[in-house]
Protein backbone atom coordinates (compact mmCIF):
# COMPACT_ATOMS: atom_id res chain seq x y z
CA UNK A 1 0.00 0.00 0.00
CA UNK A 2 1.48 3.74 -1.35
CA UNK A 3 0.51 6.53 1.78
CA UNK A 4 2.19 9.24 3.70
CA UNK A 5 4.39 8.64 6.26
CA UNK A 6 1.94 11.04 8.84
CA UNK A 7 1.32 9.73 12.19
CA UNK A 8 -2.35 9.42 11.81
CA UNK A 9 -1.39 6.91 8.58
CA UNK A 10 0.87 5.22 11.00
CA UNK A 11 -1.60 4.06 13.48
CA UNK A 12 -4.05 3.09 10.20
CA UNK A 13 -1.14 0.89 8.84
CA UNK A 14 -0.35 -0.92 11.57
CA UNK A 15 -4.37 -1.82 12.17
CA UNK A 16 -4.15 -3.20 8.39
CA UNK A 17 -0.81 -5.43 9.38
CA UNK A 18 -2.23 -6.80 12.83
CA UNK A 19 -5.56 -7.39 10.39
CA UNK A 20 -3.95 -9.31 7.92
CA UNK A 21 -1.59 -11.11 10.39
CA UNK A 22 -4.88 -12.30 12.07
CA UNK A 23 -6.41 -13.12 8.85
CA UNK A 24 -3.16 -15.29 7.99
CA UNK A 25 -3.59 -16.97 11.16
CA UNK A 26 -0.27 -15.67 12.67
CA UNK A 27 -1.88 -13.94 15.79
CA UNK A 28 1.61 -14.18 17.64
CA UNK A 29 3.66 -12.52 14.88
CA UNK A 30 1.37 -9.19 15.54
CA UNK A 31 2.99 -7.10 18.21
CA UNK A 32 6.53 -7.60 16.20
CA UNK A 33 5.24 -6.74 13.33
CA UNK A 34 3.43 -3.27 14.46
CA UNK A 35 6.21 -2.25 16.62
CA UNK A 36 8.56 -2.73 13.52
CA UNK A 37 6.59 -1.06 10.77
CA UNK A 38 5.43 1.46 13.69
CA UNK A 39 9.23 2.54 13.86
CA UNK A 40 9.98 1.82 10.02
CA UNK A 41 6.73 4.07 9.34
CA UNK A 42 8.32 6.66 11.84
CA UNK A 43 11.08 6.94 10.57
CA UNK A 44 10.12 7.85 7.09
CA UNK A 45 7.97 10.87 8.46
CA UNK A 46 11.44 12.09 10.88
CA UNK A 47 13.83 11.82 8.00
CA UNK A 48 12.67 11.02 4.19
CA UNK A 49 13.30 13.79 2.15
CA UNK A 50 12.05 14.80 -0.97
CA UNK A 51 8.76 13.94 0.11
CA UNK A 52 7.32 11.85 3.26
CA UNK A 53 5.65 9.35 0.17
CA UNK A 54 6.09 5.56 0.67
CA UNK A 55 5.15 2.17 0.01
CA UNK A 56 4.54 -0.78 2.49
CA UNK A 57 4.25 -4.20 1.80
CA UNK A 58 4.13 -7.50 4.06
CA UNK A 59 4.69 -10.95 2.71
CA UNK A 60 5.20 -14.36 3.34
CA UNK A 61 7.88 -16.49 2.30
CA UNK A 62 7.85 -19.84 3.22
CA UNK A 63 8.20 -19.81 6.82
CA UNK A 64 9.23 -15.89 7.44
CA UNK A 65 7.12 -13.13 7.11
CA UNK A 66 8.52 -9.65 5.44
CA UNK A 67 7.63 -6.04 6.20
CA UNK A 68 8.98 -3.51 3.34
CA UNK A 69 9.24 0.00 3.83
CA UNK A 70 10.34 1.78 0.40
CA UNK A 71 11.03 5.45 0.50
CA UNK A 72 12.26 8.06 -1.87
CA UNK A 73 15.31 9.31 0.32
CA UNK A 74 18.48 7.72 -1.31
CA UNK A 75 20.02 7.43 2.08
CA UNK A 76 20.50 4.29 3.67
CA UNK A 77 19.37 4.57 7.59
CA UNK A 78 22.32 3.80 10.33
CA UNK A 79 21.51 2.14 13.69
CA UNK A 80 22.06 5.18 16.08
CA UNK A 81 24.15 5.09 19.76
CA UNK A 82 21.41 6.63 21.52
CA UNK A 83 22.13 7.80 25.58
CA UNK A 84 20.79 6.69 28.16
CA UNK A 85 18.57 10.18 28.59
CA UNK A 86 18.11 10.24 24.73
CA UNK A 87 14.33 10.40 24.04
CA UNK A 88 14.91 9.38 20.21
CA UNK A 89 17.19 7.14 17.81
CA UNK A 90 16.63 3.75 19.21
CA UNK A 91 13.97 2.92 16.39
CA UNK A 92 16.46 0.41 14.51
CA UNK A 93 18.27 -0.62 17.47
CA UNK A 94 14.57 -2.10 18.24
CA UNK A 95 14.12 -3.17 14.67
CA UNK A 96 17.07 -5.30 15.37
CA UNK A 97 16.17 -6.73 18.34
CA UNK A 98 13.23 -7.96 18.34
CA UNK A 99 13.41 -9.21 14.30
CA UNK A 100 15.12 -12.57 13.07
CA UNK A 101 16.82 -9.91 10.44
CA UNK A 102 16.59 -6.78 8.87
CA UNK A 103 18.59 -4.28 6.60
CA UNK A 104 18.44 -1.58 3.93
CA UNK A 105 19.32 -1.71 0.26
CA UNK A 106 19.50 0.88 -2.09
CA UNK A 107 15.93 0.84 -4.52
CA UNK A 108 16.48 2.19 -8.05
CA UNK A 109 18.14 5.60 -8.90
CA UNK A 110 16.32 7.54 -5.56
CA UNK A 111 14.98 5.51 -2.92
CA UNK A 112 15.86 2.81 -0.70
CA UNK A 113 14.06 -0.28 0.80
CA UNK A 114 14.10 -0.96 4.35
CA UNK A 115 12.81 -4.45 5.91
CA UNK A 116 12.89 -7.02 8.76
CA UNK A 117 11.51 -10.54 8.44
CA UNK A 118 10.14 -12.82 11.62
CA UNK A 119 9.79 -16.52 11.92
CA UNK A 120 6.43 -17.36 10.72
CA UNK A 121 4.69 -19.89 13.92
CA UNK A 122 5.24 -23.50 13.27
CA UNK A 123 1.54 -24.98 13.11
CA UNK A 124 0.01 -26.66 16.32
CA UNK A 125 -0.05 -30.61 16.51
CA UNK A 126 -3.39 -31.87 15.39
CA UNK A 127 -6.03 -32.97 17.71
CA UNK A 128 -9.02 -35.58 17.68
CA UNK A 129 -10.81 -33.13 16.25
CA UNK A 130 -8.90 -31.69 13.60
CA UNK A 131 -8.93 -33.05 10.19
CA UNK A 132 -7.36 -32.25 7.22
CA UNK A 133 -8.34 -33.26 3.32
CA UNK A 134 -6.60 -35.81 1.80
CA UNK A 135 -6.66 -37.49 -1.51
CA UNK A 136 -7.93 -41.22 -1.60
CA UNK A 137 -9.02 -43.62 -4.23
CA UNK A 138 -12.58 -44.44 -4.82
CA UNK A 139 -13.91 -47.18 -6.17
CA UNK A 140 -14.47 -48.61 -8.23
CA UNK A 141 -11.08 -48.47 -10.29
CA UNK A 142 -12.58 -47.14 -13.70
CA UNK A 143 -12.28 -43.91 -12.42
CA UNK A 144 -9.15 -42.03 -12.75
CA UNK A 145 -9.60 -39.14 -10.63
CA UNK A 146 -9.02 -39.51 -6.84
CA UNK A 147 -12.00 -37.91 -4.78
CA UNK A 148 -11.55 -35.56 -2.07
CA UNK A 149 -12.12 -37.26 1.40
CA UNK A 150 -11.46 -35.61 5.30
CA UNK A 151 -9.78 -37.87 7.26
CA UNK A 152 -9.40 -37.99 11.02
CA UNK A 153 -5.19 -38.42 11.02
CA UNK A 154 -5.08 -38.79 14.77
CA UNK A 155 -6.84 -42.00 14.60
CA UNK A 156 -6.36 -43.88 11.56
CA UNK A 157 -7.48 -47.15 12.81
CA UNK A 158 -11.35 -45.54 13.50
CA UNK A 159 -11.88 -44.89 9.97
CA UNK A 160 -15.26 -44.61 8.54
CA UNK A 161 -16.97 -43.19 5.46
CA UNK A 162 -15.35 -40.45 3.72
CA UNK A 163 -16.46 -36.83 3.86
CA UNK A 164 -17.11 -34.38 1.59
CA UNK A 165 -14.53 -31.32 1.64
CA UNK A 166 -16.28 -28.09 2.09
CA UNK A 167 -14.54 -24.79 1.51
CA UNK A 168 -14.53 -22.21 4.52
CA UNK A 169 -13.85 -19.80 2.24
CA UNK A 170 -17.49 -18.10 1.28
CA UNK A 171 -18.20 -17.43 -1.92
Amino acid sequence: MELQALPSRIGQVRRIVSAQLRYWHMDPLIDRASLGVTELLSNVHRHAQPDKTCTVEIELVLDRLKVSVHDHDPRLPVVADAGPLATCGRGLAMVAAMSESWGALPDGQSGKVVWFTLPAPSAAPLTVWDRRPRLTAVEPAERLFAEPALVDHTAEEHRGAPVPVRSAVPG
